[in-house]
């Protein structure tokens, strides 16, 4: 089974600040280099449906219910197609936020998911190794939106 990927930064602002940047899905795009869109369906909750076109090697929609929305700190999304769950935690600190970026895949992965990474992406290890640089770039791309 995958383990859980992480990553986490310190960003000099209000979790309030954090929140309202990270939670305007529309801007994923902005920061994440796999995502090219992320569209939600309704007003940003927990139980709101989004609709993604993400990029690895290739180009694939994919889509997500929000699992968890406790304002100001902690969102997640289960994506459906293989039920891995990204969440960010904001925890206030005397300099501003620390925030983690983490994947959980708390069913494994399912079979033809497992096919598709290895034919497609590289295999296990490789993509997961792009995750975490990915989550490392998204999350200092949204310290430099914040801190704006």
């Amino acid at each position: 089974m995958p383990k859980p990927l992480e990553a986490t930064i310190e960003i000099a602002a209000s979790p309030e600040r954090v929140w309202a940047v990270l939670t305007d899905l529309k801007r994923m795009p902005e920061f994440s280099p796999n995502t090219v869109r992320m569209i939600p369906l309704g007003t940003v909750r927990a139980g709101t449906w989004t609709v993604n076109l993400n990029h690895d090697t290739y180009y694939y929609p994919t889509t997500s219910r929000i699992v968890r929305f406790e304002p100001d700190r902690a969102f997640a999304f289960r994506m459906n197609e293989n039920s891995t769950i990204w969440s960010y935690t904001l925890e206030p600190t005397d300099s501003g936020t620390r925030v983690t970026e983490r994947r959980d895949v708390p069913n494994g992965v399912r079979k033809p998911v497992r096919i598709m990474i290895d034919a497609l992406l590289g295999g296990e290890e490789k993509f997961e190794t792009r995750l975490i640089s990915g989550m490392n770039e998204t999350l200092n791309k949204i310290k430099t939106a914040v801190e704006r």
